[in-house]
């Protein structure tokens, strides 16, 4: 009978791997195990079995114009994932979601340090050794140096994420592959849950450090900015570790954040976040090394995160009853 398998696979295998030939594959094993089986019964040898069973169905070809199938559409012609695909895009997802996790957190942490550095030196730090400009330089450095393995970070990613840009154009999941993902994010909705309710509670909560600091004098708020943006950066990386294993099962079933509608809104929104982001980084930087003032032009990142969350929902709004 291994026989008959290897013979069916080697038929398929210049086939595109879609559901329409999956199905047709899985019926034809099925006759061919039936006629293997009765030939057994009649008390047909091993060999005279598989000999006859290979001859009687004779090549892919005849069998597709046989059964009606006809020329397979171009729109069908998409992949059917195996399990083994499947299992490597979702590991190379979560590997996605640590590294820019992480480099976005070396960001925050280097835009913390430098805050901190040079708030020191404001404050007389080390006076003796190095000067005000000095110690803003040696933060800006600390700030640098993060910043090398943090775009690192992001191309590897983005470099191991590139050979999975084919599911984009479309693919299929055998059923039983359908179920145990779906499976799979019933059980991880919980951890998703757990880090999304605490990623902002540490974000509502990061503010409280400003308020404490403050509370030793007002040249002491900057460094509750440094706890605050350490807290972030926590908060951050949760929701995009956690968030990428969620957009893999999400992406293979075809839900949520990568059904049709949304992938709409998300080029939209996508398109709109890469100009404003960057705008606000440079505003921060700006403020603070022209005009000194890296006391208060945190608050442009929060702002700026509530303000871009209303355009999002009143985006979503809109675009709901377009399509009503």
């Amino acid at each position: 009978m291994d026989t008959i398998v290897g013979y069916l696979n080697n038929m398929f295998a210049s086939l595109p791997r879609t559901e329409q030939m999956h199905k047709l594959k899985q019926e034809l094993l099925g006759n061919m195990e039936e006629k293997y089986h009765e030939l057994k019964d009649d008390g047909k040898s091993e060999n005279e079995a598989v000999g006859i069973v290979i001859s009687e169905f004779g090549n892919i070809d005849e069998l597709i114009s046989e059964l009606g199938i006809g020329e397979v559409r171009k729109e069908e012609l998409v992949p059917m994932l195996t399990e083994m695909e499947t299992e490597e895009f979702i590991a190379a997802k979560r590997r996605s979601g640590l590294l820019i996790g992480l480099g976005t957190g070396l960001l925050m942490v280097g835009a913390g340090l430098l805050i901190l550095i040079a708030s020191l030196g404001e404050n007389g730090f080390m006076s003796s050794v190095f000067s005000e400009d000095a110690m803003s330089m040696i933060g800006l450095g600390f700030l640098l140096v993060l910043l090398v393995p943090a775009i690192a970070m992001f191309i590897y990613s983005g470099m191991q994420m590139e050979k999975y840009k084919y599911l984009e154009s479309g693919f299929h999941l055998p059923y039983h592959l359908k179920a145990d993902i779906q499976q799979r994010q019933s059980g991880f909705a919980a951890t998703y849950m757990l880090s999304l309710i605490t990623g902002v509670c540490l974000i509502v909560l990061s503010p409280i450090a400003i308020f404490v600091a403050s509370a030793f004098g007002e040249e002491s708020a900057s460094y509750g900015v440094v706890v605050l943006l350490a807290i972030v950066a926590v908060a951050v990386f949760l929701f995009v570790y956690y968030g990428n294993i969620r957009g893999a099962y999400q992406m293979l079933l075809k839900t949520g954040d990568f059904s049709k509608e949304k992938k709409e809104e998300d080029r939209v929104i996508g398109a709109v976040a890469s100009i404003v982001w960057p705008l606000v980084t440079c505003v921060f930087l700006v403020s603070g090394f022209v005009y000194d003032q890296w006391h208060i032009n945190w608050i442009v990142f929060p702002v700026t995160g509530i303000l871009f969350g209303v355009f999002s929902s009143a985006y979503n709004i809109l675009k709901g009853k377009d399509a009503a």
